[in-house]
């Protein structure tokens, strides 16, 4: 098998660096349930960018029509906190 080494992954931050010497420390089997917590992250966030990527077109209409309704003046400005 074929496995690709530490040595040959895409430069790391020197805090993702940290972060595997510490997690190296651990036993296995804490190891173990941080890796498939990290696979399970790693999965959720490139599904977050591939979703992210895709043209939204419903959302496209959505700020359009408020951009059309803020410029006709049919919008008050308020803050967050006073929605």
């Amino acid at each position: 098998m074929n496995t690709l080494s530490y040595s040959d992954a895409k430069q790391t931050t020197p805090n993702f660096a940290q972060l595997i010497e510490k997690a190296a420390v651990l036993s296995p089997a804490i190891q173990e349930e941080i890796i498939l917590q990290w696979f399970d992250d790693i999965e959720n966030e490139l599904q977050w960018q591939k979703t992210l990527e895709q043209p939204q077109p419903k959302l496209e209409q959505l700020a359009l029509a408020a951009l059309q309704q803020s410029h006709q003046g049919k919008t008050l400005k308020k803050g967050f906190d006073e929605i």
